[in-house]
């Protein structure tokens, strides 16, 4: 099976399809390749290379091979300015198709080069990791087009609310299969040795209350709300500390700078809590050393991975309601309305209430087991390599 990706970019839906990847070729079940239409991309004021990445290095490392069409891009909004693509390209393209029985694509976007003419034609899975097809540019077009010619049997929905989304903007019922995200358990743990190695290379003491907001600077992530957030309840909580990880979340994004500046004006103090760490390599490790993960999105979420992974470390989560995230959070957490005040009254409680808490995140780990959805990912593909896809075939969810 070959996925094409549109890049090796920080972000929570190329963590998951590369884990599926992994789960998928252990034992030899099946195999996988990559093929990534951009080698390096300039997005949130981070340069990301693709032998940089995270997921492009633990996937060569587990033995799926990952090839590349080369091109460099900057982001806007998250998506890649229209590029036709050359000869050269479609002919690496169609090398890395004629071995596959199926095309799995990371989102919609990589259908603008598997929707070109002259292209072997593959059944194709694609993988839909966001709640608002509307804002996504030309790819849900380009969906409508793969879909209409058959090419498309089956989308997989990491969320109900991704299903109900893109059910609402006309993709047949019956392609749409809701696969929710899960994470390794053996990873994503409570850890007091992480915990306390975290926050000794932070200075942060051991008793200090931490959030966690692990995010890319983007818009749909409302980072202004955050930050407003912190401002409030780092002046409530004496020793308290938010630590801020992804792509941009560095010194070096001057926007994420003048946000700081909006939120914090003059209380110089209060700011110097607020740790930019920038994308991690270590997450288990940084959620472990938190009390609390937050998250402030206004839009485009589908089932946040920071929510669950941060959940399965024992940090309380906290949401506004995007997406799947009021669910995921259910009976685990917090979930408040998009004001500054609420959100950081909620962080209060989340760590006064932390103790209390712990049980229910506790017994909550196998429903997001990495495992299960590995499972319901290589059910769907079996089924699509023994058999012609129906377009009146029920869609299905994973246990």
């Amino acid at each position: 099976m070959l996925s094409v990706y549109e890049g090796f970019f920080s972000g929570g839906a190329r963590i998951v399809h590369s884990d599926v990847l992994l789960g998928l070729v252990e034992g030899g079940r099946q195999h996988h390749q990559v093929l990534s239409i951009h080698g390096e991309v300039h997005r949130e004021a981070t340069r990301q290379r693709m032998e940089d990445d995270a997921c492009y290095r633990a996937l060569t490392a587990g033995g799926v091979p990952v090839t590349s069409l080369g091109r460099s891009a900057g982001l806007v909004d998250g998506t890649v300015a229209a590029r036709a693509f050359s000869g050269p390209e479609l002919a690496a393209t169609a090398r890395a198709m004629a071995g596959a029985d199926v095309i799995l694509s990371l989102k919609e976007q990589p259908l603008a080069l598997l929707n070109q003419a002259g292209l072997p034609r593959r059944p194709v899975v694609v993988c839909l990791h966001r709640s608002d097809p509307e804002n996504q540019g030309p790819a849900l077009d380009e969906l409508r087009t793969a879909i209409a010619d058959g090419t498309v049997v089956a989308c997989v929905c990491c969320a109900e609310s991704t299903r109900d989304a893109y059910l609402a903007a006309g993709i047949p019922a019956a392609l749409l299969h809701v696969i929710p995200n899960g994470v390794d358990l053996l990873r994503f743990r409570p850890d007091a040795e992480a915990r306390q190695r975290v926050r000794g290379s932070l200075g942060i003491p051991a008793a200090a209350p931490v959030v966690v907001f692990a995010a890319r600077y983007a818009a749909m992530k409302n980072v202004p709300l955050l930050l407003r957030a912190a401002r409030l309840w780092l002046g409530r909580e004496g020793g308290g500390h938010v630590l801020m990880c992804g792509a941009g979340m560095t010194p070096e994004n001057p926007a994420l700078w003048a946000d700081i500046e909006v939120a914090f004006g003059a209380e110089r103090a209060l700011a110097e809590r607020v740790h930019l760490l920038g994308v991690r390599r270590d997450m288990a490790a940084v959620h472990a050393a938190a009390d609390v993960v937050a998250l402030t999105s206004s839009a485009g979420e589908a089932a946040p991975l920071s929510l669950i992974e941060g959940m399965m470390c024992g940090a309380v989560p906290v949401t506004t309601d995007v997406g799947d995230s009021a669910a995921i959070v259910a009976g685990h957490g917090f979930v408040t309305p998009p004001d500054p005040g609420a959100v950081a009254l909620a962080w209060s409680g989340a760590v006064a209430g932390h103790a209390d808490l712990a049980p229910a995140l506790a017994h909550s780990r196998e429903r997001f087991s990495r495992t299960r959805m590995i499972a319901a990912y290589a059910t769907l593909l079996d089924r699509v390599t023994r058999r012609p896809a129906s377009r009146h075939e029920e869609p299905q969810q994973s246990p």
